[in-house]
């Protein structure tokens, strides 16, 4: 679980392309995010790197439009606090299906802790112009508090840290103890995607080796 690369549609890089340099780069999670297209143009990214996730056994969901993922057979989906609820998705997905969340408080992980999810995304960590009607900034120690606070209430869902996260943030965030890191402008505005991607993988095994 350790590295998600979110699609970035203001990137100059197409998100196909995105999705291929990512994936040669050695990341397999990827959330294909593309909030202002409709279901046809995100059904032909999919059905376009469709293959290559197969074949690099890269792991595929889609941010929300879970019933564009059931047709296409998405591993799975990555749900806003405005989105589908966690237990619709689950019921028209099924068991099989990875559904993540969104929060930004431990108040937010409350809610969910019971709703059958498989992560939570933590954040906003910084600034990130991503997203639109962004939360309160979180930083280190706001996701450092949920963390601990998890901990202390036993709540054992994996937490992926997002928003604004750049290479030097890798290892601070991981010691805060959560289970990953969700990335999208740090790599779709890099140079050279791949590139970046390796860096972003490469300083991820450096603090988790396993």
């Amino acid at each position: 679980m350790a590295l998600q690369y979110i699609t970035n549609t203001s990137s100059p890089v197409s998100v196909t392309d995105q999705i291929r340099a990512v994936i040669n780069g050695g990341c397999r999670w990827v959330q294909i995010r593309m909030k202002e297209a409709d279901d046809n143009e995100v059904r032909q990214v999919v059905e376009t790197v469709m293959p290559w996730c197969i074949e690099t056994e890269t792991f595929l969901i889609l941010d929300d439009r879970v019933e564009l993922a059931k047709e296409l057979q998405a591993g799975g989906v990555h749900l806003g606090k405005t989105d589908m609820p966690p237990i619709q998705a689950r019921l028209q997905l099924g068991a099989g299906a990875v559904i993540g969340v969104t929060a930004n408080t431990f108040e937010d992980v409350e809610k969910v802790k019971t709703l059958d999810v498989d992560y939570i995304g933590v954040g906003p960590y910084r600034y990130t112009e991503t997203k639109k009607n962004l939360a309160p900034i979180l930083g280190l120690e706001g996701i450092r508090h949920i963390c601990d606070e998890m901990k202390k209430n036993e709540i054992e869902i994996p937490v992926v840290a997002i928003g604004g996260i750049r290479l030097e943030d890798v290892e601070p965030l991981m010691a805060t103890r959560v289970n990953g890191i969700a990335v999208s402008g740090a790599i779709a505005f890099a140079p050279d995607l791949q590139h970046a991607t390796e860096d972003f993988v490469k300083a991820l095994k450096k603090v988790n080796p396993v």
